[in-house]
């Protein structure tokens, strides 16, 4: 079993900067690409971020030149800081990871963490 465990949430105000965490843990043989996403009431989850297992990032536009996402492989963990923050960037934050256990390769998600930034 894989879980998804994310951190670093919380209210900041236009401008500031928060950095969001998520860790693996479980069964893991290795873990492909681990990405951010972000939803806001009444819509879709959107991608903000993706790093590959070799470190290829992409962001989306909204968030390039902000936001910046990095990984620790030894740690199975992923992160997002997050600068210049406006508060269209308020929105429920959601970790994902594509992993193989032993018994398959799958994506997984994690809890969610809020972000709300104020004007």
């Amino acid at each position: 079993q894989v879980h998804l465990v994310e951190s670093g949430g919380g209210l900041v105000q236009a401008g500031g900067s928060l950095r969001l965490s998520c860790a693996a843990s479980g069964t893991i043989v290795s873990i492909n690409a681990m990405g951010w996403y972000h939803q806001v009431p009444g819509k879709q989850r959107e991608l903000v971020a993706v790093i590959t297992s070799g470190g290829s990032t992409n962001y989306a536009d909204s968030v390039k030149g902000r936001f910046t996402i990095s990984r620790d492989n030894a740690k199975n963990t992923v992160y997002l800081q997050m600068n210049s923050l406006k508060p269209e960037d308020t929105a429920v934050y959601y970790c994902n990871a594509r992993i193989l256990t032993m018994a398959s390769l799958g994506d997984y998600w994690g809890q969610g963490t809020q972000v709300t930034v104020s004007s």
